[in-house]
């Protein structure tokens, strides 16, 4: 059954969901920022099916957010390596952890917890303004149209009232 795409959405969730939106593709790149390199690591670390495993890293590649480099001649093997576009997916893998920690954790506590290395503390993730720095909540936020959402949906009646109600 083939799903709708929403690759061409004017939403940057939608566009992210459409790319990463399978259970399988945030946990190939979560294990890629283990450390993870190998085909075999990341059938073998996920349970994976090997095609299913082949399917998402061919298309983390095309996509840009992992580099095939070869360290083997013969036969060709590759380690898959973050790319810039792969490693700024960072932060949102840390507000996942701290979402499902604070919302899905057994009582013993969160399965894995975030070392800072530049102050040597066990942390969370917080969202706050790029300008100001100040911690971001729904309270205090709203969403507006921007540059790129087409003008035409723009002005539809169901999309003014969507982004009045932000107001």
């Amino acid at each position: 059954m083939k799903r709708t795409s929403f690759a061409q959405w004017p939403c940057s969730i939608a566009r992210t969901m459409d790319l990463l939106g399978d259970w399988w593709t945030p946990l190939v790149l979560r294990d890629a920022f283990y450390g993870v390199r190998r085909f075999d690591e990341f059938q073998q670390a996920l349970g994976i099916a090997r095609n299913t495993l082949a399917d998402r890293l061919k298309r983390l590649v095309d996509e840009g957010l992992l580099e095939k480099v070869p360290y083997q001649t013969e036969p060709v093997r590759y380690d898959y390596v973050l790319t810039e576009k792969g490693r700024d997916f960072y932060p949102v893998l840390l507000a996942m952890t701290r979402w499902g920690d604070k919302w899905l954790a057994a009582e013993a506590g969160p399965p894995i917890t975030v070392h800072h290395l530049a102050c040597g503390h066990d942390t969370h993730a917080e969202i706050a303004c790029a300008e100001c720095g100040e911690p971001m909540t729904p309270d205090d936020t709203r969403m507006r149209l921007g540059p790129g959402f087409p003008p035409r949906l723009a002005r539809r009646p169901d999309v003014e009232e969507r982004f009045a109600r932000q107001e």
